[in-house]
């Protein structure tokens, strides 16, 4: 590791001179309409991951051309699903095991370096990722996979505060960017695997110091601190145990992995759960709450608004934690404030953001066989118990429960990569994958820091020359107005423009540049190694910029069964690459 005194010098020298001004609440909650920086994990709270700017657009696009490259180095090179920052020259970004860097906008040049002291015993599910980091007043904060906080200050990469979230000997981790909502640091927790409980939690931005903590599994008590003081603030979900049976509450799951998005038209934090443990739905009667759903959560209290289900009794480990995106749009001369979500069970919702009420679901995915559909009224899946997978009770052995052939797969229509929002399209830009699986049943019982799964599976593509598709779908009739087809799964975020281009990454190592309205390719890059991040666009000294992340890794290699076997010669990687017109 490099000597930290040498990193912190050359970051004093390389700022000095630069106006550096503390990040504001106002500046979060503008980000998505100002262009010289990116303050946000989605580039807005609301993460529509759309920018208004147009230098880079469909007819200048082609000239668009790398301008530096900035490697993570040493041998941690795999799994880069990070979204870079920037904010005055300086961007801030995370790389796999619990790493922060702060780069020179313009040349590339590493300012300052912070590696998390990881033990030997984390257990992260799905690879040793991490998503990004929060900015507040002159903060760098992030997660850790040993489920940390930490805050650094932004000019030294030294460590301000940090505080343990959970116990990672339990299973817990933190992989997802933390996100600020009037300066408090609100994070979820990874685990789901190892039947974990999930939360949100908030601390004070500036001290580390916890305002609230909300379980997202019904019956757990949340707690709100005042004056310095812990008091109960009420069991999520009003009592224990109503839609779980017996005390498998207490080891519920439901994790909040993803981070979560914030509307400020309706003061709610939004962020999805993941699936109940374990994966074994017989062991588990009833709906299961809050697992799978999406909750919409007082940014004071930490009180439950209201939910959403999207698969109660998850027996496929669909998770509902897919990001819900906040949108307006006009429906017999009145406006309809929306969110929109692409869950993991291969159905897209649009949902009323004040209220969770069901407007509208529909596939995004080919095939689907789990459900016949959608309640039209409630949006509750139509289960077609058929393809739910056999209990193990009712077999000969009381080993294996009988397998069924299951669509999508669990690493679903989409798994974590963040979708976009086009305001000029009014389309959303759904990264998908068309795949299935063999799935059955096992016994298992609830031990702290093991796999809590209770089942067996086997993932497969459904199609010879492709399993990722882009897809613009309009949110209004539910129709997918074009699609890009990829040989591999699609595992990165999206972002759109002004410029009328819809910008991601494949597994093959592309950048690719797409017209927003027909899906027509006007751009494409190879990086060397397979893009599973988010990009991002700015301005800066009059020209706009685009960065994404390089590094191929992710869950898709460690779970992926037939589908591994289609990407195993793809190679790792670590690099930010930056790109402007000439």
């Amino acid at each position: 590791m490099k000597k930290f005194t040498l990193s912190a010098l050359v970051a004093a020298m390389a700022i000095a001179g630069t106006a550096q001004a503390g990040v504001t609440d106002k500046d979060i909650l503008n980000d998505q309409m100002t262009t010289g920086d990116v303050l946000t994990y989605g580039m807005g709270l609301r993460g529509q991951r759309y920018s208004p700017m147009d230098k880079i657009n469909t007819e200048t696009v082609k000239d668009m051309r790398p301008v530096w490259a900035f490697s993570f180095g040493g041998e941690k090179q795999r799994g880069q699903e990070s979204q870079p920052m920037v904010k005055d020259g300086v961007m801030y970004v995370t790389a796999s095991y619990s790493r922060v860097f702060a780069v020179d906008t313009k040349t590339g040049e590493e300012l300052w370096e912070y590696n998390a002291r990881l033990p030997d015993g984390i257990m992260p599910c799905c690879d040793v990722i991490n998503r990004g980091v929060a900015l507040y007043d002159d903060l760098v904060i992030f997660g850790t996979l040993d489920a940390k906080l930490v805050a650094l200050n932004n000019k030294t990469g030294k460590v301000v505060w940090k505080k343990t979230v959970e116990d990672y000997k339990a299973g817990y981790s933190i992989t997802a960017a933390p996100m600020i909502v009037k300066g408090k640091v609100i994070t979820g927790v990874s685990g789901g695997e190892f039947g974990i409980v999930g939360k949100v939690e908030a601390y004070d931005a500036k001290t580390g110091k916890i305002a609230w903590t909300r379980p997202t599994v019904e019956g757990h008590m949340g707690y709100i601190w005042k004056n310095g003081k812990k008091m109960e603030n009420g069991i999520s979900g009003g009592e224990a145990g109503k839609t779980w049976p017996g005390d498998l509450w207490k080891s519920g799951g439901a994790a909040t992995w993803l981070g979560g998005t914030y509307d400020a038209d309706v003061d709610l934090l939004f962020f999805g759960t993941g699936n109940p443990a374990p994966w074994n739905s017989h062991l588990r009667p009833g709906d299961n709450l809050f697992s799978s759903s999406r909750l919409a959560i007082d940014p004071d209290t930490g009180k439950i608004s209201w939910h959403f289900q999207t698969t109660p009794h998850d027996g496929w480990d669909y998770d509902g934690v897919n990001e819900l995106v906040s949108f307006d749009y006009k429906e017999g001369g009145k406006t309809v404030k929306a969110a929109a979500t692409a869950d993991r069970n291969g159905f897209m919702y649009v949902l009323n953001r004040e209220n969770g009420d069901f407007i509208r679901g529909f596939p995004f995915v080919d095939e689907i066989t789990w459900a016949k559909g959608l309640d039209p009224k409630t949006g509750r899946p139509i289960y077609d118990e058929a393809f739910r997978p056999g209990n193990p009770a009712d077999s000969k052995d009381g080993k294996k429960g009988s397998s069924v052939h299951a669509v999508p797969g669990f690493l679903g229509g989409k798994n974590w990569m963040p979708i976009s929002y086009s305001q000029d399209t009014g389309l959303f830009y759904v990264p998908s994958n068309e795949w299935a699986m063999d799935i059955w049943n096992e016994p298992t019982a609830y031990k702290k820091g093991a796999a809590y799964l209770g089942a067996g599976f086997t993932i497969k593509p459904m199609n010879d020359d492709y399993i990722g598709v882009m897809r613009a779908m309009d949110p209004k009739t539910g129709k997918e107005v074009w699609r890009y087809k990829n040989y591999s799964p699609l595992w990165g975020g999206v972002l759109s423009t002004k410029g009328n281009l819809v910008f991601f990454g494949t597994p093959e190592g592309y950048l690719l540049g797409l017209d927003a309205k027909n899906g027509e390719v006007k751009y494409k890059f190879n990086t060397g190694s397979g893009i599973v991040g988010s990009p991002i666009t700015w301005e800066q000294d009059g020209s706009q910029y685009l960065s994404v992340v390089s590094g191929w890794g992710g869950a898709v290699p460690l779970w992926g069964g037939e589908v591994a076997k289609r990407v195993k010669h793809l190679n790792q990687g670590g690099t930010v690459w930056t790109f402007k017109l000439p």
